[in-house]
């Protein structure tokens, strides 16, 4: 239980925090709850939908919604790790995303990832809009795996790695969600995958490895590219 409150205190901002012992866990415990996590994120996000039906005004309120429920924890990472692309080397990059000023790739990112995110959802059910969110913070777990930590200090570091449990836990009830939606679900987790894929592919390049700023941007990009391709399969069911 103090797994789950955990990655619901990292992951939204529920005001749970008490509930955790004075000595905190490794946050590396609680990734097995991740997907649950996002489970919780998407319910919320999907209210709009179940009041509203699939419209243009749900989508937006969707998004809000989630925005809101999280803090904004993955737009700024988003933000941060396209604004490093300016950067002139590793550590260059790695000052960026550290400051809080946003340039021109952050914006542009956030306006083009929300404005997809918002098209897609305009045309979703409200159980495709859970789906990608569990993608999404399933997508943070495998990137953990994947990646070292970029520095010595900082989320990426003192998170720890993922082990094995962890990783299988969480990959399954990303995995069984995205197999309920049928084959949508299955073309968009292979989606999802590619877009995680480049995100570690360029954190890789740019870094030598992950940050908190990079889990946040494979966790939104993962959850943006699922939504696409759901929202394509469903523009071909309609049409």
């Amino acid at each position: 239980m103090q797994q789950l409150v955990l990655a619901l205190v990292f992951l939204t901002r529920l005001p749970l925090g008490r509930f955790l012992p004075a000595r905190m866990l490794p946050l590396s415990q609680s990734l097995w709850a991740f997907p649950l996590a996002g489970l919780l994120v998407g319910l919320i996000a999907a209210l709009p939908l179940w009041a509203l039906g699939s419209s243009l005004l749900s989508a937006v309120l969707s998004v809000t919604l989630a925005v809101w429920f999280t803090g904004a924890l993955h737009e700024d990472a988003l933000a941060d790790f396209a604004d490093a692309a300016g950067g002139k080397d590793r550590h260059d990059r790695l000052r960026i995303m550290r400051d809080s000023a946003i340039g021109s790739y952050g914006v542009m990112a956030l306006i083009l990832c929300t404005a997809m995110r918002i098209a897609a959802i305009a045309q979703l059910t409200p159980l495709a809009v859970i789906a990608a969110a569990i993608a999404g913070r399933t997508a943070v777990v495998i990137a953990m795996a994947i990646l070292p930590p970029a520095r010595s200090d900082g989320l990426g570091k003192s998170a720890g790695r993922a082990d094995a449990a962890n990783i299988a836990i969480a990959s399954l009830i990303g995995g069984l969600t995205m197999l309920f939606l049928g084959g949508p679900g299955i073309a968009a987790a292979i989606a999802g995958l590619i877009a995680l894929g480049l995100v570690i592919r360029k954190a890789k390049q740019w870094l030598g490895g992950q940050t908190g700023d990079v889990l946040g941007t494979a966790s939104i990009i993962t959850e943006t590219a699922v939504l696409a391709v759901l929202s394509i399969f469903a523009g071909m069911a309609i049409a």
